[in-house]
């Protein structure tokens, strides 16, 4: 037999070798492109809680990155995408980030934990607990900067939201739903107003119309904000609040981002209503309706303008860095009452702005009274006059109005603002010594008592029912002969005497929360049998 001969051609062994020197080529490529170019960049410059990062080719604006320090992990967010790099800001220990460190695409956008577990919890923007009561066990997460929800998805503002302040309850009634910004110069009790929101929920707590409260600390001393965890601890207010807290010792970053993420908290409780039946751990019904305090969004501005600066964004609007109007319109477009169809949740706004002397006019002020529904406005003449809550009625103005009051509130309170302003107006006149007529006198004598009337100590908000019936009184004319100086001890006792000798009218009046059939008449009745045994 003859050999075959198995020896392989010269030919043969030359194609099949640039055949896998080709693959070799592409496998190389292939791995070096997913490797580095958009999987892995490095730090070029880092400083001020931003850096700029080279080698991110396909990161998307808004993606969280995680920086790979000597101290371990730290998070960030595109922020800029430029020519060759990557703008960033980094969202914890900045300090440890250093030029030539790694960073990771992560493929996903900023979520922040959400839920019942946050219930009386003090966190910091990223959701992560500084308060000492071990970690959040969190089972959901949400997007924190989304687009809110469109027209067809919403429904008018008609539910009273319920502050318990008689001042803001009686002339500026504020809705579920609506945005309603606190503003005037520091020290006036714009904080104290929001408090007083918080601390008035609590008697819905437990039932449909439950609130959960987010109070959001942007720039704040940690002292201010471990005061007012304490307040609300001990108004018993914790137990439906989150406080979001990002102090003036936090990075720009994190003050930036905290509004945000206190929204994304609430907007968990205002779609849970779109499936009904939901329950706490203790049994109670889940909320679907929350109220969210920015205190304040000045502060917030200042850190963004701080990180457009290092970023060097292009100056928008004249030449404030970026665009702040987008920043805040974008953040308070997200309070909403949700259609029926939505389960008719709601987010209640209400941002703190600080003003300078007074100013409304500035350029921050003016941006957020155009995208809110109104305005409380707070004067530091008013309050260091001893009008607490100092709140001007002239300027100040709810766009949802009597829609978010309870019939018989709306029913007495309609010319109350007018009658205010216009005993203001002759208070003016007065002071130049000019003989004044009986009828203006009359109506000068009764705005002084209505001024009286509806100031109220701190942290001590009224239940609609009793602002209804002080504010009765004050409209019909029965403290008109009252001393001014009793104006208040009067207040106090016909509130107690209504509510045992005449409880079956507070009752009725507690209930219908409307002057029908006699309710009205034996209200008058009692008020009047508890005047004519009162002394001043």
């Amino acid at each position: 037999m003859r050999e075959t001969n198995t020896k392989p051609r010269v030919q043969d062994v030359k194609i099949r070798t640039d055949e896998i020197a080709s693959v070799i080529k592409q496998e190389i490529e292939q791995f070096s492109a997913a490797l580095e170019v958009s999987e892995i960049g490095r730090v070029v410059e880092v400083g001020d809680g931003i850096a700029r990062i080279y080698g991110l080719s396909k990161a998307m604006a808004g993606e969280l990155l995680e920086f790979q320090t000597a101290a371990g992990a730290v998070m960030g967010q595109v922020f800029n995408l430029e020519l060759d790099t990557v703008g960033a800001v980094i969202y914890g220990d900045y300090l440890a980030v250093k030029e030539g460190d790694v960073v990771k695409a992560t493929g996903r956008l900023l979520e922040v934990p959400v839920g019942e577990a946050l219930l009386g919890r003090v966190v910091d923007p990223l959701g992560r607990p500084q308060d000492d009561q071990g970690p959040i066990a969190a089972t959901e997460y949400r997007k924190v900067d989304i687009i809110a929800p469109g027209i067809a998805e919403r429904q008018p503002v008609h539910e009273p939201m319920q502050t318990g302040i008689k001042a803001v309850d009686a002339m500026i009634p504020i809705g579920r739903g609506q945005r309603e910004l606190i503003i005037g110069d520091r020290k006036t009790g714009k904080t104290a107003v929001a408090l007083d929101a918080i601390i008035n929920q609590k008697q819905y707590w437990g039932t449909p119309d439950a609130m959960v409260c987010i109070y959001v600390a942007v720039g704040q001393k940690e002292s201010t904000v471990a005061g007012v965890v304490e307040t609300l601890r001990k108004h018993g207010a914790m137990d439906y609040t989150i406080v979001v807290n990002a102090s003036s010792s936090a990075a720009a970053p994190m003050q930036y981002i905290a509004p945000y993420s206190g929204t994304a908290m609430a907007e968990y409780f205002m779609w849970s209503g779109k499936t009904p039946g939901q329950t706490l751990s203790n049994g109670k019904p889940m909320p679907k309706h929350a109220l969210c305090i920015y205190d304040d969004l000045s502060k917030q501005a200042v850190a963004y303008r701080q990180l457009s600066l290092l970023l060097r964004r292009p100056p928008g609007r004249e030449a404030y860095p970026g665009d702040v109007f987008y920043l805040h319109s974008r953040l308070l477009e997200r309070a909403t009452k949700l259609s029926n169809e939505n389960g008719a949740g709601s987010i209640t706004s209400l941002p703190v702005i600080e003003t300078q002397e007074g100013d409304v006019s500035a350029y921050i002020p003016t941006n957020v009274i155009s995208i809110t529904d109104g305005q409380i406005y707070l004067e530091p003449e008013l309050f260091f006059s001893g009008i607490r809550p100092a709140i001007n009625v002239g300027i100040s103005v709810s766009r949802v109005g009597g829609n978010a009051q309870v019939k018989a509130m709306k029913k007495i309170a309609g010319s109350l603002r007018l009658d205010l302003a216009a005993a203001r107006e002759l208070e003016a006149f007065a002071q130049l010594g000019t003989e004044l007529d009986k009828a203006t006198q009359r109506q000068l004598d009764r705005g002084r008592r209505m001024v009286e009337l509806l100031k109220q100590g701190q942290y001590t908000p009224f239940v609609v029912t009793d602002q209804i019936i002080s504010i009765y009184a004050g409209t019909k004319g029965i403290l008109d002969d009252v001393p001014v100086s009793a104006v208040r001890k009067f207040e106090q006792g016909m509130l107690d005497y209504v509510k045992t000798t005449a409880k079956a009218t507070y009752d009725a009046l507690h209930a219908k929360k409307a002057f029908d059939g006699d309710i009205e008449k034996n209200l008058e009745a009692a008020i009047r049998a508890f005047k004519a045994q009162f002394k001043a």
